[in-house]
């Protein structure tokens, strides 16, 4: 008979999803700056990154299904997300232009705000946590949170209300 999981504690969930954001930011841009194909990601971070131990430290685990939906939602829609990215930036800096880790960060981000499950604060919140952990120096955090509460708004403005 299969040994029951422990259900994780909401805590421990919540950090699940949280790395699950940084995760899916990491293999957007892994799979457009090394042409790395969507199975050889989803294997590299399901079985060697989520929950893993690499020289001595310890790998968060991830919650494999909103990694996948983030993924997934991210390329299925990435022409819309690109598009509502763009219309948040300024006119001179296209989505092109911009950092290729910031725009893997807004089409997983823009992925999450259009399955509309998470509320956007909450979804602008978390992925400014990801931006500080790319840039925990830089003023990337406040351009990230000032893009994405533009996208947030214009993709579920009926969550502003």
């Amino acid at each position: 008979m299969p040994r029951a999981v422990p259900k994780p504690s909401r805590e421990e969930a919540r950090q699940m999803r949280s790395a699950s954001r940084l995760f899916a930011t990491q293999a957007l841009f892994q799979m457009e700056q090394g042409d790395a194909t969507l199975p050889e990601v989803q294997e590299q971070f399901e079985s060697h990154r989520m929950g893993a131990e690499i020289e001595g430290e310890p790998y968060a685990e991830g919650d494999v299904d909103l990694f996948r939906t983030l993924r997934g939602e991210a390329l299925a829609q990435q022409a819309a997300i690109d598009q509502a990215t763009d219309a948040a930036l300024v006119a001179r800096w296209p989505i092109a232009k911009i950092d290729p880790t910031l725009r893997a960060l807004f089409r997983a981000a823009g992925a999450e705000l259009m399955t509309g499950k998470t509320p956007p604060k909450v979804v602008i919140t978390e992925f400014v946590d990801v931006a500080r952990a790319f840039f925990p120096d830089g003023k990337e955090p406040k351009f990230v949170n000032a893009v994405l509460d533009h996208m947030a708004h214009a993709i579920r403005p009926d969550a502003f209300d």
